[in-house]
């Protein structure tokens, strides 16, 4: 019995061999591979640049920081080709310098445009927050374009200029769309089925497919979900200003080669999210 033993062994060796590569090609066809993520650019022949304010928060909640909201718009803004954004801390340093709380008109956004080099200044407002699962978050992005005839009276000190660029008591800002002012606002409820599409669609190639969470990530992070509201809010307001990202329809018919398809070349770059082979599916909300 001895002597047949190590022929025994010698002979289990190709068996588990067969089967360690068998584990290790299941594996490996199991493994999913990354999405590709959706990519935006400017329509502008001018390299833009765009300064974040901090944050309005009017959701009445205090663990909103207004701070990490600007940055998490910061990073959204990077991600978009022809555009260069400049980090809120930045623009709270001109804002303590000259003595402004927040932007309340198009004339102190100017000042704090020129100080700054930036050809606008986006505000963020947060204005509903439940970062419970489903979250909830409503929030609005305003955009202030520096005139292009805006000259700031070197003799004069920043501080006055800011003063009297002030608006009259009961003002308003004028209409999305009028005197350089552009706004996108909406409320984004995870629990509605819209959302829930458009949530999926972003989630494919930003999360890991093989990680504990996968898109189901963007439901339990708080700043995901975030990110996710700011990149919709950031196209709505492209949108508005060129008029030239296609809209669902023709990104659906881009994405099948049906007629009607984006095919004007001047139009901005952006590709579905999901890739060519569409979104995938969504996790479901239970823990």
């Amino acid at each position: 019995m001895r002597k047949d033993a190590p022929l025994a062994a010698t002979a289990a060796r190709p068996i588990a061999l067969a089967v360690i590569l068998s584990l290790l090609a299941g594996c490996a066809s199991s493994a999913q591979p990354y999405g590709r993520e959706s990519k935006v650019s400017v329509s502008s022949s001018k390299h833009l640049v765009w300064a974040v304010a901090p944050t309005v928060n009017l959701s009445g909640q205090s663990g909103v920081d207004p701070l990490l909201q600007s940055d998490l718009v910061y990073q959204q803004l990077q991600q978009v080709a022809g555009l260069t954004a400049i980090p809120v801390d930045r623009v709270a340093t001109v804002y303590a310098a000259v003595g402004l709380e927040r932007v309340q008109s198009p004339e102190q956004a100017a000042i704090i445009c020129d100080l700054l080099g930036a050809d606008a200044l986006l505000v963020p407002t947060v204005t509903a927050w439940e970062p419970y699962n489903p979250p909830k978050m409503g929030a609005s992005l305003s955009l202030f374009t520096r005139p292009g005839t805006f000259v700031r009276q070197s003799d004069i000190d920043p501080r006055e200029l800011v003063r009297r660029a002030s608006p009259p008591p009961g003002s308003a800002l004028p209409p999305s769309g009028r005197d350089g002012y552009f706004q996108a606002v909406g409320m984004f409820d995870a629990a509605d089925g819209s959302v829930r599409e458009a949530l999926q669609r972003h989630a494919y190639g930003r999360t890991d497919p093989a990680g504990p969470w996968g898109a189901k990530e963007f439901l339990v992070s708080s700043d995901r979900y975030a990110s996710f509201v700011y990149r919709q809010l950031t196209k709505g307001l492209l949108d508005q200003l060129y008029r030239k990202i296609p809209g669902e329809a023709e990104l659906a018919a881009a994405a099948t080669g049906a007629p009607g398809g984006a095919k004007n070349s001047n139009k901005s770059s952006i590709y579905p999210d999901g890739g060519p082979s569409g979104p995938q599916p969504f996790p479901s909300n239970r823990r």
